[in-house]
């Protein structure tokens, strides 16, 4: 892992739940030239990214291909953290990640909980934003699902805004295992679920 005084400074404004999602945990947000990617449950376990011109390139390979419309750009999106996914799996032990990992899964080192994917996958949002490529959205701020009246565990996840209707749409990886597509729905439709 490198030091922190190694990541550079990060590029574009963080809106404030962006910015908590980095600062709560004492890691630096992301910039565009590396992250800190964070699994273990709750960031207790980190590794940098430091995007390399190879990753550079793949990732605007995928998301180019998604230039047709808002729906295509969060295709791509899907198969960028699915390349996340298998960049990083290999690298911190994560490639033995399970859905929807918390405590009960007995295995923390390998896995990511919902406030690592919400800082991992937000993350990632906001480099390919920075990089310019996402065309059709915005990264949103985080959200919040949970009601245990309801019997809806609390959950969070990123969100991606599509410019043109403001729609808010989750990009969800937690209830998926390794290197499968994260859920994309829109927000709407994630608070209802449980």
């Amino acid at each position: 892992m490198l030091p922190a005084a190694t990541l550079p400074a990060r590029a574009g404004e963080l809106s404030a739940p962006q910015a908590a999602l980095y600062s709560s945990v004492s890691i630096y947000p992301p910039s565009a030239s590396a992250m800190t990617v964070c699994y273990g449950f709750v960031c207790r376990r980190r590794e940098i990214l430091n995007f390399t011109p190879a990753d550079r390139a793949a990732l605007r390979r995928i998301i180019d291909a998604g230039h047709a419309s808002a729906a295509a750009e969060r295709a791509a999106v899907q198969r960028a953290v699915i390349w996340f996914d298998r960049r990083m799996g290999p690298l911190i032990g994560t490639n033995r990640r399970v859905a929807n990992a918390d405590i009960r899964a007995m295995d923390d080192k390998h896995n990511y909980d919902c406030w690592d994917t919400t800082r991992n996958v937000t993350g990632l949002l906001l480099v390919l934003q920075q990089w310019g490529l996402l065309k059709f959205h915005t990264v949103g701020d985080p959200h919040y699902r949970g009601n245990p009246l309801a019997d809806q565990l609390p959950h969070n996840t990123a969100v991606l805004v599509e410019r043109a209707t403001r729609v808010e749409w989750v990009v969800d990886m937690w209830p998926r295992g390794y290197a499968q597509p994260p859920d994309v729905m829109t927000l709407a439709q994630w608070l209802k679920k449980s």
